[in-house]
């Protein structure tokens, strides 16, 4: 589409963004359905500064948050999406009638992600490994899930472990269990679980020879997903793989999300087979 007074524009927001994959992604699937809107990216200190010149620029459609902005951002909008509260983060903010609106697509991607890999997860058990930011957005999403057996949170922080449980509890219904995260726990936990959804940085590059899942705990009745995309076959993968489990790989997870920011702010559904190719495109 060609560029004119018309177009409206999306972004990512945060410090640092060079390397985000946003815009390729964005752009294409902008492109695919000839939409008059184009995506940039914000290197973003102020947030507050950020988010009030958004509000003052015409054809302002929304936009992606990440590092450091995801909580920082919050207090800014006019609304968070009640999921995105609960998590205390936001990842996508969306304007809508002229009022700014916060989401976490990271749940939304996650389900999204798992659902591609192990179908229904009526009556399957979750071990969670990390406690972090991604943890808990993927906790919450869990959470909303009718039928589903339970989660362990597996984490190395207690005090964040704890709070997160005590969160879960408190605010959804979903039966939650939590441990240190080591391999007495795991040796526990992974026998009767189904799912295995790790949330922690280890494995990521450059360090990518790291797991915290000894490769003969892994079992073929598991579903494994990895939340790292880079590499995109994490050492955790190539174990569980190796033991027979099925495997989701970060960039699922990652291109779900994105997805449910394209349809956020478009109303309309993104086209995912284009948005695959240009992000599988990235690491070949």
């Amino acid at each position: 589409m060609e560029i004119d007074a018309h177009t409206g524009f999306c972004g990512v927001i945060g410090n640092p963004v060079e390397h985000s994959l946003s815009p390729a992604i964005h752009n294409a699937a902008f492109q695919q359905l000839q939409l008059n809107l184009v995506y940039l990216a914000f290197q973003v200190e102020a947030i507050g500064e950020a988010i009030k010149g958004l509000r003052a620029l015409g054809g302002f459609r929304g936009a992606s948050v990440t590092i450091p902005h995801k909580v920082s951002s919050i207090p800014y909008l006019d609304e968070v999406d009640p999921t995105a509260r609960h998590i205390g983060a936001i990842n996508t903010i969306v304007a809508k009638q002229g009022a700014l609106v916060g989401y976490n697509t990271d749940a939304i991607g996650a389900l999204r992600a798992l659902r591609g890999g192990v179908g229904s997860l009526v009556g399957k058990r979750v071990a969670l490994l990390g406690s972090g930011g991604a943890a808990r957005a993927i906790a919450f999403a869990l959470a909303g899930e009718p039928g589903l057996a339970g989660v362990t949170l597996l984490g190395v922080d207690a005090s964040e472990r704890a709070r997160l449980a005590e969160d879960l509890r408190s605010k959804t219904p979903l039966a939650v269990d939590e441990a240190h995260l080591d391999e007495a726990a795991l040796r526990q936990v992974l026998p009767a679980a189904q799912i295995v959804v790790h949330c922690t940085p280890i494995g990521m590059s450059p360090k990518v020879e790291g797991t915290c899942v000894p490769a003969p705990l892994l079992h073929a009745g598991l579903a494994v997903m990895d939340i790292v995309y880079n590499p995109r076959e994490t050492q955790l993968l190539k174990d569980a793989q190796r033991a027979g489990c099925v495997t989701i790989p970060g960039l699922e997870m990652f291109l779900h999300q994105a997805a449910a920011q394209f349809e956020l702010w478009t109303n309309q559904t993104a086209p995912v087979d284009v948005m695959r190719t240009v992000l599988e495109s990235r690491f070949r």
